[in-house]
């Protein structure tokens, strides 16, 4: 049986990793792969949704005596914006662009606080669509490769 030797004098045991959590930084950096892929679906979906409610407004159910009510056509004009831009940010993402990061958070929190609006309209869709955006925004921010801001 041989017993483990320690180094000698002037010599050095391989480097221990720089950081100690490599593995939360390797899960936050594929978050933000996977936020930029999430950010591009998002956006698409946000596209249909929006083209949906400007192309007819009885797509959707009606909602009487709402406190954010707006016609039927002027949420669909939102979510068509808000969807293009979150299809170029998420585009940003995923090509390592700086300024997509900091820019990616506020579109989703926007876009998380107008699908909260959106609630009593399409209730499950909303809420799976705030599930994801809460996801993206977590993995924006945990991303410590760059900085966001």
């Amino acid at each position: 049986m041989s017993q483990p030797t320690s180094p000698t004098p002037g010599t050095s045991r391989p480097a221990a990793s720089s950081s100690g959590n490599d593995s939360g930084s390797a899960w936050a950096g594929g978050g933000t792969l996977f936020a930029g892929f999430l950010l591009l679906v998002d956006g698409v979906l946000g596209v249909i949704k929006g083209i949906a409610g400007i192309a007819t407004n009885d797509v959707y159910a009606a909602v009487n005596d709402y406190v954010f009510k707006f016609n039927v056509t002027t949420w669909g004009w939102i979510h068509l914006i808000l969807g293009v831009v979150l299809i170029f940010v998420g585009w940003g993402i995923l090509k390592g662009a700086t300024w997509a990061r900091a820019v990616g958070i506020a579109l989703v929190s926007l876009n998380l606080i107008a699908n909260f609006m959106w609630l009593p309209y399409t209730p499950i869709w909303a809420v799976v669509t705030i599930a994801i955006d809460v996801f993206i925004i977590w993995a924006l921010c945990t991303d410590r490769s760059k900085p966001a801001f």
